[in-house]
């Protein structure tokens, strides 16, 4: 039985308390991660760790825009098609209005989430950047067996989101980073099972795990287990956790947790 284990993005700006975007529970969902990674060590065959990777220049952070007062927005705002389009916000470098207008706009063609500004959070090459602890020291035991974790990273192109570690929000055809990633689809898909857990349950974890089953055929979805306590929503979105929890089950993704996975 061949198990592939995929952890979204489980940095410290997300399950430090000190991190940037901390996402409430998350240190605890990592610490019963770990756990399971060492009672399974000689079980999973593949781990695949996606890292959320930003420049401080990035559409989702608060220097990207300014309004009419020439103030950025404060975290949390979001921004709409037509606050666009309207001139209640625009980019702070004007070369960058009309890209930004197509942005909004392909947003809510493709029926993504709307443009939500976040904290500056895991910064390329900074603390909150790195894999929470606890975590890598599992890691580094698995790796201990000859093996090697497949780190993914994604978001670092600054004109779109990239919540899920399949494809970004609007792909940038000029970036391949942000094209579909059709290589960890086709090594997923060879996989029996497919354990799946991260942060955050909400926004990351929910958009990769919906894009990896649209790509992978309905009777491949049964392979997926959700670890339902290593995973966590942002405080204020707990409604997109469970309704995409709730949406995957109906496709076929089972549940699961830490303690009982391959008990």
């Amino acid at each position: 039985m061949k198990v592939e284990l995929l952890i979204i993005d489980p940095q410290n700006d997300f399950c430090n308390s000190k991190g940037a975007l901390y996402v409430p529970g998350a240190d605890k969902d990592m610490n019963r991660l770990a756990i399971m990674i060492e009672r399974l060590i000689d079980k999973i065959d593949d781990i695949h760790v996606t890292l959320d990777s930003h420049h401080y220049i990035d559409i989702a952070h608060p220097i990207y825009w300014i309004d009419s007062n020439g103030k950025h927005p404060k975290v949390f705002t979001i921004i709409s098609e037509s606050d666009v389009k309207d001139g209640k916000w625009r980019t702070y470098n004007p070369s960058y209005q009309k890209r930004a207008e197509e942005y909004v706009t392909n947003l809510r063609v493709s029926n993504r989430y709307q443009l939500c500004i976040w904290p500056p959070h895991c910064l390329i090459g900074s603390w909150g950047y790195q894999v929470e602890i606890r975590l890598f020291q599992a890691l580094l035991q698995w790796e201990k067996t000859f093996a090697m974790v497949d780190y993914v990273t994604k978001g670092s192109n600054p004109y779109t989101e990239h919540y899920s570690a399949v494809q970004a929000d609007v792909p940038d055809p000029c970036d391949p980073s942000t094209m579909l990633n059709t290589r960890l689809i086709e090594t997923l898909e060879n996989a029996d099972i497919v354990v799946l857990c991260g942060e955050a349950s909400s926004h990351c974890v929910a958009n990769t795990v919906m894009d990896i089953a649209n790509k992978f055929g309905e009777e491949n979805i049964k392979k997926m287990v959700l670890l339902e306590d290593a995973t966590s929503p942002v405080p204020g979105f707990e409604n997109l956790s469970s309704d995409f929890i709730q949406k995957m089950k109906g496709r076929g993704m089972k549940i699961s947790n830490t303690r009982d996975f391959l008990k």
